[in-house]
């Protein structure tokens, strides 16, 4: 793991579909910062050895970690920050003098891609799915300043660990059936949906009301069914990708100190997506 030059990666498992290379390239490329970021295949069996190894490589300047690594991460690392902590997962490991500082930057990714559709303190916000990225979303809904959501799932008890999760920072979260979920979404004032691909395929076929924001946390393929709905509906849309980059930001700044260079990400990003697709990520 010793590198001569300073170097970061994204960590996980599956890893080498990661868009988060480009995007960190771009932004060092951008900056003018003589850094390295790859990605490293690495199951949860293996983070103990990996981040062991790292702790003694000066040039290693810090980790994203996508799926399985989020949560067991928040149990290795030496420091996690209040936001790691408030919402139970780590996807920023960064060195901190002889230590491992754990953050989550999902969680202001959220925020900001929630800004940028124009959200501002939603009273009736509704969450599509219970999985990993809903944490996330519920931290970012709390701090925009919602006291109360709902959150839809497929399988009954599911939710039960969001709910907790909510209740901590402050949110009561409201549990649904699937077979609810238009009606969930025609009362929303926003939608964040968190499912994997496919899931809302049969949802997108009823239709989506005009001024009902949706956040798809999904990029690869795009648009999905329910972004196609939203947009055919004129509403507004963001996609994974602007997750993507909005978090991926953070942890540029958190590495290197700079400020990150959104809009060169972001076009970095929808290039790639682009390549692999055939067809403009949108």
């Amino acid at each position: 793991m010793t590198a001569r030059a300073p170097w970061a990666a994204v960590l996980g498992s599956p890893v080498a579909h990661s868009l988060s290379p480009v995007l960190h390239r771009a932004a060092y490329a951008e900056l003018g910062i003589d850094w390295d970021y790859t990605s490293i295949e690495c199951a949860e069996s293996g983070l103990v050895d990996l981040l062991a190894s790292v702790r003694r490589d000066a040039a290693w300047r810090g980790f994203s970690l996508t799926m399985p690594l989020k949560l067991a991460a928040l149990e290795l690392v030496d420091r996690p920050t209040r936001r790691a902590a408030a919402v139970g997962a780590v996807n920023t490991v960064l060195p901190d003098g002889d230590d491992l500082l754990g953050d989550n930057t999902d969680l202001p990714g959220v925020v900001s891609t929630l800004r940028e559709l124009g959200v501002g303190a939603p009273r009736r916000p509704v969450l599509l799915g219970a999985g990993g990225t809903a944490r996330a979303a519920v931290g970012a809904l709390a701090e925009l300043g919602a006291t109360e959501a709902v959150v839809v799932v497929r399988a009954a008890g599911r939710a039960g660990p969001l709910v907790d999760l909510a209740a901590v920072l402050g949110l009561t979260l409201v549990t649904a059936e699937w077979s609810a979920a238009a009606a969930a979404v025609a009362a929303a004032d926003v939608v964040v949906a968190t499912t994997p691909a496919g899931a809302t395929d049969a949802l997108a076929a009823t239709g989506w009301p005009a001024a009902v924001p949706l956040l798809e946390v999904l990029y690869d393929p795009w648009p999905t069914g329910l972004a196609a709905a939203a947009r055919r509906a004129a509403a507004p849309v963001a996609g994974g990708l602007a997750l993507l980059v909005h978090q991926a930001a953070v942890q540029v700044q958190l590495m290197s100190g700079k400020s990150a260079p959104i809009h060169a990400m972001r076009v970095a990003g929808e290039r790639a997506l682009a390549a692999r697709t055939g067809r403009h990520s949108g």
